[in-house]
């Protein structure tokens, strides 16, 4: 029902190679042990080979994969979810090369699990899982972790991204790449609807989840999005918050351990049609204090099927990103949105992300841990060398976008959300916007540029100054708190942590100092 993070694992010759921040075995252990559960597993199922290419088919960027399955439900998966067929197999035959996965359910037996990655081999083995995740090798597996580590090697980044366009009433579009935490509103974000107050203005949806970042023959940053349709979170989803992926997944759409009404509709919590009959186990529901549907229930569909979906999203060359915004999900601490001061900056920004877990990680729901990047469970290699990849960047193009922070999830003494997120977010989307055209202001706070007061559009919106106010504040108490734990989480990567990036850690530290 979840990724299993800890059956997951980056098999190096190098164990530091894979870093902390992955589960490591040696690649001859990990095939003798994974090999061993593999043997005699698919005895009298069909096999199916699956020819698949993420990104867009003809694009550069592009890469090719082969899964190897015994489940059906994958292959119908994949074919959403990749250009998958006789094109793929043609590109693949024409390049020569592509990513190796191996899958089968096994017998779902949670001791027998394990998701292996072999980078340096360009191979995947994964038993014992059907969830998404895990079993769908083209999308975490492939797409994150190895091309992640391919990425580093050939001088780009795999990135746990959403790609939106947003197109204000003049006909001006600017591209923006935005990485959160599983079940952060990557997909609402994705497809957002202009509120009423913001007429003329259009939002294009070119990827809600991965995205695959190249530097051009001019330095620009440009991106693709490797998949070709979108495996989100279900529960919550309805007319009000999401009505693009609510419309969307009405035919031709793969639901997984949702609930059933009595005519056999799909059901989940919060989509304020229908009753639920069945729950996601497939007994009647009677007992309204537990979930119909499995909290981490899932959709797929084809990214055509959504109103929003950007022809640009087949593009071989990409779109060009203006802006890369991090977020997570935290209840005080991070204001609502701020802009870090430079690129270096900006990667001790995405290194230091936090957020609260939720359902679509295995564990206690609620818990505040770091995911740089949101790259925790996605990242094929050592974070400090992921990091140290980044800063590169700075060297070798001028023109790269600026990088910000946002967190629409904070709330008062009250448990109330400060910010009424949704088609609102495009206001503060707006004022990124601005920045990277150099058409509003900023006031210089130790961790970033923040807002003035009146520089975020609240026409029309119930909210008050104070509640501003307390939107855009920094706590310097609190921050210097957050920021020493950012510095021990960092010293945990040792000698290989880039000097660059404690240098900003120390930067930040100094200015938080002088503030208090």
């Amino acid at each position: 029902m979840a990724r299993v993070e800890h059956l997951t694992f980056v098999c190096t010759d190098d164990k530091d190679d894979a870093g902390p921040n992955n589960n490591w075995m040696a690649p001859a252990d990990a095939h003798q042990k994974i090999d061993a559960l593999f043997d005699g597993c698919m005895r009298g199922r069909t096999m199916f080979v699956i020819p698949y290419c993420m990104g867009p088919i003809d694009s550069p960027y592009a890469r090719m994969g082969v899964e190897i399955t015994d489940s059906a439900y994958v292959v119908a998966n994949m074919r959403m979810m990749t250009r998958m067929g006789s094109a793929a197999l043609q590109r693949i035959e024409k390049d020569g090369i592509f990513v190796k996965g191996l899958h089968s359910t096994g017998d779902l037996d949670p001791e027998r699990r394990f998701i292996m990655h072999f980078p340096e081999e360009l191979s995947i083995k994964s038993i014992g899982s059907g969830y998404g995740g895990n079993a769908l090798l083209g999308k975490k597996c492939h797409a994150l972790r190895i091309a992640s580590y391919q990425a580093r090697s050939e001088g780009w980044l795999a990135e746990h991204m959403l790609i939106v366009g947003i197109e204000n009433p003049q006909g001006d579009v600017h591209y923006i790449a935005c990485a959160f935490p599983s079940a952060c509103g990557k997909t609402n974000l994705a497809m957002l609807i202009p509120p009423e107050s913001h007429a003329g203005w259009k939002v294009w949806t070119l990827g809600d989840d991965i995205a695959w970042l190249h530097l051009d023959d001019d330095g620009l940053l440009r991106a693709v999005n490797p998949e070709a349709g979108y495996f989100g979170v279900v529960p919550g989803t309805n007319e009000k918050t999401n009505k693009n992926a609510f419309d969307m997944i009405r035919s031709n759409t793969i639901y997984t351990n949702v609930a059933t009404t009595e005519d056999n509709e799909p059901w989940w919590e919060d989509k304020n049609v229908g009753t639920p009959k069945t729950d996601w186990q497939g007994r009647n529901y009677e007992d309204n204090s537990k979930p119909a549907a499995h909290p981490n229930s899932r959709f797929t569909v084809s990214a055509k099927n959504n109103a929003s979906y950007s022809e640009l999203a087949e593009a071989p060359e990409g779109v060009p990103i203006s802006a890369l915004v991090f977020g997570g999900r935290r209840k005080e601490l991070a204001p609502l949105v701020y802009e870090a001061k430079n690129w270096s900056h900006g990667v001790l920004v995405g290194a230091g992300v936090a957020s609260e877990t939720t359902a679509a990680n295995v564990g206690e729901v609620g818990i505040v841990r770091r995911d740089p990047m949101a790259m925790k469970p996605f990242c094929g290699y050592n974070f400090a060398d992921y990091w140290d990849h980044w800063l590169s960047f700075a060297q070798r193009s001028s023109k790269l976008p600026r990088i910000f922070h946002v967190n629409w999830f904070r709330q008062d003494k009250n448990g109330k959300f400060l910010w009424p997120g949704f088609g609102e977010n495009l206001r503060v989307m707006r004022w990124i916007i601005d920045r990277c055209e150099n058409q509003v202001s900023a006031r210089e706070t130790p961790i970033g540029f923040l807002p003035n007061a009146d520089d975020i559009d609240t026409t029309d919106l119930d909210i008050s100054a104070d509640t501003m106010a307390a939107l855009l504040s920094v706590n310097v108490e609190q921050w210097q708190a957050e920021m020493t734990s950012v510095g021990e989480y960092l010293d945990t990567y040792g000698d290989r942590l880039p000097a660059a990036l404690k240098k900003e850690h120390a930067i930040v530290v100094e200015n938080l100092q002088k503030a208090s």
